[in-house]
Protein backbone atom coordinates (compact mmCIF):
# COMPACT_ATOMS: atom_id res chain seq x y z
CA UNK A 1 0.00 0.00 0.00
CA UNK A 2 1.21 3.55 -0.86
CA UNK A 3 2.69 5.33 2.05
CA UNK A 4 0.42 8.10 1.42
CA UNK A 5 -2.58 6.25 2.34
CA UNK A 6 -1.44 5.94 5.42
CA UNK A 7 -0.11 9.73 6.30
CA UNK A 8 -2.25 11.36 8.81
CA UNK A 9 -3.56 13.71 6.50
CA UNK A 10 -5.16 11.43 4.23
CA UNK A 11 -6.57 9.08 7.16
CA UNK A 12 -8.22 12.01 8.81
CA UNK A 13 -9.53 13.88 5.12
CA UNK A 14 -10.83 9.64 4.57
CA UNK A 15 -12.56 9.86 7.71
CA UNK A 16 -14.05 13.43 7.00
CA UNK A 17 -15.61 12.02 3.99
CA UNK A 18 -16.99 9.17 5.33
CA UNK A 19 -18.93 11.46 7.73
CA UNK A 20 -20.34 12.85 5.07
CA UNK A 21 -22.42 9.89 4.39
CA UNK A 22 -23.44 10.01 7.77
CA UNK A 23 -25.02 13.97 7.58
CA UNK A 24 -26.58 12.78 3.96
CA UNK A 25 -28.63 10.51 5.93
CA UNK A 26 -30.83 13.34 6.85
CA UNK A 27 -29.61 15.67 4.08
CA UNK A 28 -30.99 12.95 1.30
CA UNK A 29 -34.69 13.47 3.03
CA UNK A 30 -34.74 16.81 3.61
CA UNK A 31 -33.63 18.65 0.52
CA UNK A 32 -35.79 16.13 -1.13
CA UNK A 33 -38.51 16.25 1.45
CA UNK A 34 -41.37 17.91 -0.77
CA UNK A 35 -41.11 15.13 -3.26
CA UNK A 36 -41.21 12.22 -1.31
CA UNK A 37 -44.28 14.09 0.85
CA UNK A 38 -45.80 13.67 -3.11
CA UNK A 39 -44.89 10.24 -3.96
CA UNK A 40 -46.26 8.88 -0.44
CA UNK A 41 -49.45 10.41 -0.35
CA UNK A 42 -51.72 11.75 2.06
CA UNK A 43 -49.72 10.41 5.14
CA UNK A 44 -50.03 13.93 7.20
CA UNK A 45 -47.77 14.99 10.17
CA UNK A 46 -46.48 11.18 10.09
CA UNK A 47 -44.40 12.47 6.85
CA UNK A 48 -42.30 14.36 9.49
CA UNK A 49 -40.58 11.10 10.94
CA UNK A 50 -39.26 10.05 7.78
CA UNK A 51 -36.93 13.44 9.21
CA UNK A 52 -36.70 12.66 12.34
CA UNK A 53 -37.10 8.76 13.12
CA UNK A 54 -33.35 8.71 12.56
CA UNK A 55 -32.44 10.64 15.33
CA UNK A 56 -34.56 8.16 17.91
CA UNK A 57 -31.79 5.82 18.58
CA UNK A 58 -29.11 8.02 19.31
CA UNK A 59 -31.31 9.71 21.97
CA UNK A 60 -30.99 6.95 23.73
CA UNK A 61 -27.97 5.14 22.58
CA UNK A 62 -25.49 8.01 22.19
CA UNK A 63 -23.46 6.93 24.91
CA UNK A 64 -23.90 3.55 24.59
CA UNK A 65 -22.20 3.88 21.07
CA UNK A 66 -19.61 5.04 23.07
CA UNK A 67 -19.39 2.16 25.74
CA UNK A 68 -19.27 0.04 22.72
CA UNK A 69 -16.56 1.62 21.04
CA UNK A 70 -14.71 1.15 24.18
CA UNK A 71 -15.23 -2.39 24.10
CA UNK A 72 -14.80 -3.75 20.16
CA UNK A 73 -12.82 -0.96 18.81
CA UNK A 74 -13.41 2.50 17.08
CA UNK A 75 -12.23 0.71 13.81
CA UNK A 76 -15.05 -2.08 13.61
CA UNK A 77 -17.51 0.48 14.74
CA UNK A 78 -16.68 2.70 12.18
CA UNK A 79 -16.54 0.02 9.54
CA UNK A 80 -20.14 -1.47 10.94
CA UNK A 81 -21.50 1.69 10.52
CA UNK A 82 -20.92 2.38 6.95
CA UNK A 83 -21.72 -1.04 5.78
CA UNK A 84 -25.49 -1.07 7.37
CA UNK A 85 -25.70 2.57 5.71
CA UNK A 86 -24.98 1.60 2.44
CA UNK A 87 -27.22 -1.44 2.80
CA UNK A 88 -30.16 0.57 3.92
CA UNK A 89 -29.58 3.37 1.10
CA UNK A 90 -29.81 0.61 -1.21
CA UNK A 91 -33.32 -0.66 0.34
CA UNK A 92 -34.54 2.51 0.37
CA UNK A 93 -33.64 2.99 -3.47
CA UNK A 94 -36.42 0.80 -4.34
CA UNK A 95 -38.92 3.41 -2.74
CA UNK A 96 -40.27 0.63 -0.59
CA UNK A 97 -43.82 1.48 1.16
CA UNK A 98 -44.44 4.30 3.86
CA UNK A 99 -43.96 2.24 6.79
CA UNK A 100 -40.89 0.28 5.59
CA UNK A 101 -39.54 3.40 4.54
CA UNK A 102 -40.44 4.43 8.11
CA UNK A 103 -38.87 1.42 9.39
CA UNK A 104 -35.47 1.60 7.65
CA UNK A 105 -35.05 5.16 8.94
CA UNK A 106 -35.26 3.50 12.71
CA UNK A 107 -32.72 0.77 11.58
CA UNK A 108 -30.30 3.77 9.87
CA UNK A 109 -29.77 5.52 12.68
CA UNK A 110 -27.97 2.91 14.01
CA UNK A 111 -25.35 3.40 11.53
CA UNK A 112 -25.84 7.15 11.84
CA UNK A 113 -24.78 6.71 15.46
CA UNK A 114 -22.09 4.79 14.82
CA UNK A 115 -20.49 6.73 12.37
CA UNK A 116 -20.53 9.80 14.14
CA UNK A 117 -19.43 8.38 17.55
CA UNK A 118 -16.37 6.47 15.73
CA UNK A 119 -14.79 8.96 13.54
CA UNK A 120 -14.07 12.33 15.36
CA UNK A 121 -12.65 9.90 18.06
CA UNK A 122 -10.77 9.01 15.31
CA UNK A 123 -9.60 11.65 14.01
CA UNK A 124 -8.26 13.08 17.08
CA UNK A 125 -6.50 10.05 17.62
CA UNK A 126 -5.12 10.46 14.23
CA UNK A 127 -3.66 13.87 14.51
CA UNK A 128 -0.65 15.12 15.98
CA UNK A 129 -1.27 17.23 19.21
CA UNK A 130 -0.54 20.72 17.95
CA UNK A 131 -3.58 19.95 14.52
CA UNK A 132 -6.09 18.54 16.63
CA UNK A 133 -8.37 21.50 16.31
CA UNK A 134 -8.03 22.00 12.35
CA UNK A 135 -8.53 18.84 12.27
CA UNK A 136 -11.56 18.72 14.46
CA UNK A 137 -13.20 22.08 12.88
CA UNK A 138 -12.68 20.22 9.30
CA UNK A 139 -15.12 17.65 11.00
CA UNK A 140 -17.21 19.88 12.18
CA UNK A 141 -18.16 21.02 8.87
CA UNK A 142 -19.28 17.70 7.71
CA UNK A 143 -23.26 18.38 8.20
CA UNK A 144 -22.79 21.42 6.52
CA UNK A 145 -21.05 20.38 3.57
CA UNK A 146 -23.35 17.33 3.16
CA UNK A 147 -26.48 19.45 2.84
CA UNK A 148 -24.78 21.74 0.57
CA UNK A 149 -23.49 19.05 -2.02
CA UNK A 150 -27.07 17.24 -1.84
CA UNK A 151 -28.80 20.59 -1.99
CA UNK A 152 -26.89 21.19 -5.07
CA UNK A 153 -27.16 17.88 -7.09
CA UNK A 154 -29.97 15.96 -6.07
CA UNK A 155 -32.71 18.38 -8.04
CA UNK A 156 -31.00 17.40 -11.26
CA UNK A 157 -30.05 13.78 -10.26
CA UNK A 158 -33.98 12.62 -9.24
CA UNK A 159 -35.62 15.05 -12.14
CA UNK A 160 -33.24 13.02 -14.43
CA UNK A 161 -33.37 9.21 -12.78
CA UNK A 162 -36.46 9.52 -10.05
CA UNK A 163 -36.62 9.52 -6.27
CA UNK A 164 -34.69 6.48 -5.67
CA UNK A 165 -31.57 7.69 -7.53
CA UNK A 166 -30.17 9.59 -4.46
CA UNK A 167 -30.36 6.75 -1.90
CA UNK A 168 -29.09 4.32 -4.72
CA UNK A 169 -25.61 7.29 -4.57
CA UNK A 170 -25.85 7.47 -1.25
CA UNK A 171 -25.40 3.48 -0.78
CA UNK A 172 -22.70 3.25 -3.67
CA UNK A 173 -20.81 5.89 -1.32
CA UNK A 174 -21.19 4.30 2.00
CA UNK A 175 -20.04 1.48 0.32
CA UNK A 176 -16.82 2.81 -0.97
CA UNK A 177 -15.72 4.56 2.21
CA UNK A 178 -15.79 1.60 4.26
CA UNK A 179 -13.64 -0.38 1.74
CA UNK A 180 -11.22 2.42 1.96
CA UNK A 181 -11.29 3.01 5.20
CA UNK A 182 -11.15 -0.61 5.78
CA UNK A 183 -7.46 -0.65 4.22
CA UNK A 184 -6.07 2.80 6.04
CA UNK A 185 -7.25 2.22 9.51
CA UNK A 186 -4.96 0.15 11.36
CA UNK A 187 -6.33 -2.88 13.07
CA UNK A 188 -5.51 -2.15 16.77
CA UNK A 189 -4.29 -4.69 19.09
CA UNK A 190 -7.43 -5.71 20.92
CA UNK A 191 -6.09 -7.78 23.83
CA UNK A 192 -6.68 -6.46 27.38
CA UNK A 193 -10.22 -4.99 26.52
CA UNK A 194 -12.48 -4.68 29.39
CA UNK A 195 -15.49 -6.68 30.30
CA UNK A 196 -18.79 -5.81 28.96
CA UNK A 197 -20.89 -3.50 31.16
CA UNK A 198 -24.04 -4.21 32.61
CA UNK A 199 -27.10 -2.31 32.21
CA UNK A 200 -26.87 -1.23 35.85
CA UNK A 201 -22.91 0.11 34.78
CA UNK A 202 -24.33 1.87 31.50
CA UNK A 203 -27.03 3.72 33.55
CA UNK A 204 -24.28 4.64 36.15
CA UNK A 205 -22.18 5.39 33.38
CA UNK A 206 -24.55 8.02 32.01
CA UNK A 207 -24.95 9.63 35.39
CA UNK A 208 -21.03 10.15 36.01
CA UNK A 209 -20.56 11.34 32.03
CA UNK A 210 -23.64 13.93 32.30
CA UNK A 211 -22.45 14.85 36.20
CA UNK A 212 -18.80 15.61 34.79
CA UNK A 213 -17.62 19.17 33.31
CA UNK A 214 -15.39 17.81 31.09
CA UNK A 215 -16.65 15.20 29.44
CA UNK A 216 -20.20 16.70 29.30
CA UNK A 217 -19.50 19.97 28.04
CA UNK A 218 -19.56 19.59 24.53
CA UNK A 219 -22.30 17.75 24.09
CA UNK A 220 -24.59 19.59 26.56
CA UNK A 221 -23.61 23.18 23.94
CA UNK A 222 -24.36 20.98 21.36
CA UNK A 223 -27.68 20.11 22.20
CA UNK A 224 -28.66 23.71 22.05
CA UNK A 225 -27.10 24.01 18.18
CA UNK A 226 -28.66 21.07 17.17
CA UNK A 227 -31.92 22.48 18.23
CA UNK A 228 -31.77 25.35 15.63
CA UNK A 229 -29.57 23.87 13.04
CA UNK A 230 -31.53 21.68 10.82
CA UNK A 231 -34.97 23.65 11.96
CA UNK A 232 -33.46 26.42 10.49
CA UNK A 233 -32.39 24.61 7.19
CA UNK A 234 -36.10 23.88 6.68
CA UNK A 235 -38.16 26.79 7.98
CA UNK A 236 -36.02 29.63 6.74
CA UNK A 237 -35.45 29.01 3.17
CA UNK A 238 -39.69 28.91 2.50
CA UNK A 239 -39.91 32.61 4.39
CA UNK A 240 -37.95 34.26 1.41
CA UNK A 241 -38.82 34.54 -2.24
CA UNK A 242 -39.38 31.44 -4.15
CA UNK A 243 -36.56 32.58 -6.66
CA UNK A 244 -34.09 32.63 -3.78
CA UNK A 245 -34.66 29.73 -1.62
CA UNK A 246 -32.14 27.06 -3.55
CA UNK A 247 -29.08 29.35 -3.51
CA UNK A 248 -29.90 29.97 0.33
CA UNK A 249 -30.53 26.28 1.19
CA UNK A 250 -27.00 25.82 -0.41
CA UNK A 251 -25.77 28.95 0.87
CA UNK A 252 -26.55 28.86 4.55
CA UNK A 253 -24.42 25.73 5.34
CA UNK A 254 -21.60 26.59 2.91
CA UNK A 255 -21.20 29.94 5.18
CA UNK A 256 -21.06 27.99 8.43
CA UNK A 257 -18.54 25.96 6.70
CA UNK A 258 -16.15 28.81 5.56
CA UNK A 259 -16.38 30.89 8.71
CA UNK A 260 -15.60 27.54 11.00
CA UNK A 261 -12.26 26.55 8.77
CA UNK A 262 -11.30 29.91 7.85
CA UNK A 263 -11.95 32.09 11.23
CA UNK A 264 -12.81 28.95 13.71
CA UNK A 265 -9.36 27.24 12.96
CA UNK A 266 -8.07 30.43 13.28
CA UNK A 267 -9.36 31.85 16.39
CA UNK A 268 -8.66 28.22 18.30
CA UNK A 269 -4.31 29.28 17.72
CA UNK A 270 -5.64 31.54 20.04
CA UNK A 271 -8.37 30.92 22.28
CA UNK A 272 -9.49 27.89 24.14
CA UNK A 273 -12.71 26.18 22.13
CA UNK A 274 -15.26 26.79 24.81
CA UNK A 275 -14.46 30.80 24.39
CA UNK A 276 -14.66 30.22 20.76
CA UNK A 277 -18.36 28.25 20.96
CA UNK A 278 -19.11 30.91 23.43
CA UNK A 279 -18.64 34.04 20.81
CA UNK A 280 -20.49 32.26 18.06
CA UNK A 281 -23.32 31.85 20.04
CA UNK A 282 -22.82 35.35 21.12
CA UNK A 283 -23.16 36.58 17.64
CA UNK A 284 -26.24 34.61 16.48
CA UNK A 285 -27.43 36.21 19.26
CA UNK A 286 -27.52 39.54 17.52
CA UNK A 287 -27.90 38.03 14.15
CA UNK A 288 -31.72 36.38 15.71
CA UNK A 289 -32.45 39.98 16.90
CA UNK A 290 -31.36 40.95 13.61
CA UNK A 291 -34.06 39.58 12.28
CA UNK A 292 -36.91 40.96 14.57
CA UNK A 293 -35.66 44.31 13.26
CA UNK A 294 -35.24 43.82 9.84
CA UNK A 295 -37.25 40.91 8.98
CA UNK A 296 -36.35 37.77 7.43
CA UNK A 297 -33.90 37.91 4.24
CA UNK A 298 -31.46 35.81 2.70
CA UNK A 299 -28.04 38.18 4.05
CA UNK A 300 -29.32 37.06 7.79
CA UNK A 301 -29.87 33.75 6.98
CA UNK A 302 -26.87 33.43 5.51
CA UNK A 303 -25.16 35.55 8.23
CA UNK A 304 -26.83 33.46 11.00
CA UNK A 305 -25.42 30.51 9.82
CA UNK A 306 -21.72 31.98 10.10
CA UNK A 307 -22.13 32.95 13.39
CA UNK A 308 -22.91 29.16 14.16
CA UNK A 309 -19.97 27.91 11.93
CA UNK A 310 -18.12 29.01 15.25
CA UNK A 311 -19.85 26.70 17.46
CA UNK A 312 -19.54 23.83 14.91
CA UNK A 313 -16.06 23.11 14.70
CA UNK A 314 -14.82 24.30 18.52
CA UNK A 315 -17.32 22.16 19.38
CA UNK A 316 -15.76 18.97 18.43
CA UNK A 317 -12.34 20.46 19.07
CA UNK A 318 -13.51 20.67 22.65
CA UNK A 319 -13.69 17.27 22.87
CA UNK A 320 -9.99 16.07 23.46
CA UNK A 321 -9.01 19.59 24.35
CA UNK A 322 -10.81 18.37 27.88
CA UNK A 323 -10.64 15.09 27.95
CA UNK A 324 -7.00 13.64 27.60
CA UNK A 325 -7.92 9.99 27.73
CA UNK A 326 -9.34 7.96 24.42
CA UNK A 327 -12.24 6.41 26.78
CA UNK A 328 -12.84 9.86 27.81
CA UNK A 329 -13.10 11.01 24.40
CA UNK A 330 -15.37 8.36 23.35
CA UNK A 331 -18.13 8.78 25.39
CA UNK A 332 -17.45 12.75 25.08
CA UNK A 333 -18.85 12.14 21.21
CA UNK A 334 -21.04 9.51 22.34
CA UNK A 335 -22.75 12.41 24.05
CA UNK A 336 -22.29 14.84 21.84
CA UNK A 337 -24.15 12.07 19.06
CA UNK A 338 -26.99 11.97 21.90
CA UNK A 339 -27.14 15.58 22.06
CA UNK A 340 -27.11 16.08 18.88
CA UNK A 341 -30.11 13.85 18.03
CA UNK A 342 -32.26 14.77 20.72
CA UNK A 343 -31.97 18.53 19.32
CA UNK A 344 -32.38 17.35 15.76
CA UNK A 345 -35.04 15.20 16.51
CA UNK A 346 -37.15 17.89 18.50
CA UNK A 347 -36.08 21.41 17.53
CA UNK A 348 -38.28 21.35 14.12
CA UNK A 349 -41.45 20.69 15.38
CA UNK A 350 -40.63 23.30 18.38
CA UNK A 351 -39.98 25.51 15.78
CA UNK A 352 -42.77 24.97 13.49
CA UNK A 353 -45.23 24.48 16.55
CA UNK A 354 -43.78 28.60 17.48
CA UNK A 355 -44.43 29.25 13.82
CA UNK A 356 -48.32 28.13 13.85
CA UNK A 357 -48.85 30.78 16.40
CA UNK A 358 -48.38 33.55 14.14
CA UNK A 359 -46.24 35.49 16.07
CA UNK A 360 -42.93 37.25 14.10
CA UNK A 361 -41.31 37.15 17.51
CA UNK A 362 -41.53 33.96 18.14
CA UNK A 363 -39.08 31.80 16.23
CA UNK A 364 -36.07 34.91 17.24
CA UNK A 365 -37.17 34.50 20.84
CA UNK A 366 -36.73 30.43 20.13
CA UNK A 367 -33.28 31.46 19.02
CA UNK A 368 -32.35 33.90 21.72
CA UNK A 369 -33.50 31.53 24.21
CA UNK A 370 -31.19 28.65 22.76
CA UNK A 371 -28.23 30.46 22.42
CA UNK A 372 -28.20 32.18 25.66
CA UNK A 373 -28.76 29.05 27.55
CA UNK A 374 -26.16 27.59 25.72
CA UNK A 375 -23.61 30.46 26.87
CA UNK A 376 -25.22 30.01 30.54
CA UNK A 377 -24.18 26.19 30.54
CA UNK A 378 -20.66 26.83 29.63
CA UNK A 379 -19.76 29.44 31.59
CA UNK A 380 -21.14 27.57 34.38
CA UNK A 381 -19.65 24.01 33.59
CA UNK A 382 -15.95 26.23 32.99
CA UNK A 383 -16.21 27.58 36.02
CA UNK A 384 -16.85 24.35 37.70
CA UNK A 385 -14.10 23.07 35.94
CA UNK A 386 -11.85 25.66 37.50
CA UNK A 387 -13.36 24.24 41.01
CA UNK A 388 -12.03 20.61 40.27
CA UNK A 389 -8.36 21.91 39.38
CA UNK A 390 -7.58 24.19 41.91
CA UNK A 391 -8.61 20.88 43.85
Amino acid sequence: MPLFLRSPLFVVLALWAGGLGAAAQFAKIVVIFPELQGHYGETGAASGYLVSLISFVGMGLGLVAGVIAIQIGLRRLLLSGLWLGAVISAWQATMPGFEAMLLSRFVEGLSHLAIVVAAPTLIAQTSQPRFQGAALTLWGTFFGVAFAVVALFAPALIGTHGLGALALVHALYMAGFAILLAFVLPRPDRTGAPAWPSIGDIARRHVSVYSSPFIAAPALGWLFYTLTFVSLLAILPPMLDPAQRTYVTAAMPLAGIASSLIIGTWLLRYLSSVSVIVAGFGLAIVMAIALVVFGVSAGLAIALFACLGLVQGASFAAVPELNPGLPERALANGGLAQMGNIGNGLGTPAALAILTLGNGFGLPLFLVICYSGAIALHLYLARRRSQARAD
